[in-house]
Formats: C-alpha cells, sequence, structure tokens
C-alpha cells in the first residue's frame, strides 16, 4: 500500500546515470532496500524525493528503478532515485527521504542504449502526469519531509 517512506544516505553508485545515461541517480543504501524488497515488485516506480541541506529541502518529483539493471548486469540490486531537479552539485552522503506513490513497470533487457534511456524518458513523463493528481500533490506537503531547523 501507498505511500512507502524511505530514507537513506546517498552512496556512491556505479557511476553510470550522469555520464552514459545523462540521468543522475541517488543511489539508496542497501538497509532501504532491503526494507523494500521484502514486498515490493523490482521496477520502475514514481513519487516524491528531498535531499536534506540541498535546495532549501524542498521536495521534487522523482523516478525510482528498483532491480538488477539487466541492461548492465549488475552482480548486485540496486536503488537509484533520479530527482526531476537539477542540482548544483553531488550530494553524496546527505540523507535522501523518498516517498513512492505508484509503480510504473517492471525492470527490463533492452538490446541498446538508447532504447533504455528512451523508456526512462518515458518513466518521467507518466511520473510528472501522475504527481499532477491533487491526492499525490498533498503527500510532497506530509510530515515525513519536514525538517527540524538546528
Amino acid at each position: 500500500p501507498y505511500p512507502v517512506f524511505l530514507t537513506s544516505k546517498v552512496i556512491h553508485g556505479f557511476g553510470r546515470g550522469s555520464k552514459e545515461l545523462g540521468i543522475p541517480t541517488a543511489n539508496m543504501e542497501e538497509q532501504a532496500q532491503e526494507a523494500l524488497c521484502q514486498d515490493a515488485q523490482l521496477g520502475v516506480y514514481y513519487g516524491w524525493a528531498q535531499v536534506i541541506g540541498m535546495e532549501e529541502n524542498r521536495v521534487f518529483p522523482m523516478v525510482m528503478s528498483l532491480g538488477w539493471n539487466p541492461y548492465y548486469k549488475n552482480e548486485k540490486r540496486s536503488a537509484e532515485v533520479h530527482l526531476l531537479h537539477e542540482f548544483p552539485r553531488d550530494f553524496y552522503g546527505h540523507e535522501l527521504r523518498v516517498a513512492l506513490l505508484g509503480y510504473i513497470r517492471p525492470e527490463k533487457n533492452y538490446d541498446s542504449l538508447d532504447g533504455l534511456i528512451a523508456d526512462i524518458h518515458m518513466d518521467i513523463k507518466v511520473a510528472q502526469h501522475s504527481l499532477e493528481r491533487p491526492s499525490y500533490q498533498v503527500i510532497a506537503q506530509h510530515p515525513f519531509f519536514s525538517v527540524q531547523a538546528s
């Protein structure tokens, strides 16, 4: 049942998101994935995300890939969040808060990098359209995303 709330430190991933795909991702720690993977289907999700200490802690739309990324033949499962915002710098080590609101599609293998990139862009459009719903807009204001001033 949605929403599903996850918190993780942003860790280094495989270094492909920005370089090969032009789609930077924030990679979640294994503990966050483990909690999710007990119940979740592998594939692509959409929702809201926040990076504590960046961009005034604003909440942004996101898509998240959870799985093995068959195109790259990963030997390790990953949870990679693409926030629909251009950040001025990297934020490794920052706290990432994610609210999953829905499932877009299962992960799949691709014959080409272009095919993968095209599907990611379609996932982003699906997420943007879905998050326009008023019932999903209110989740961006959920107390989960409130940050105490220090």
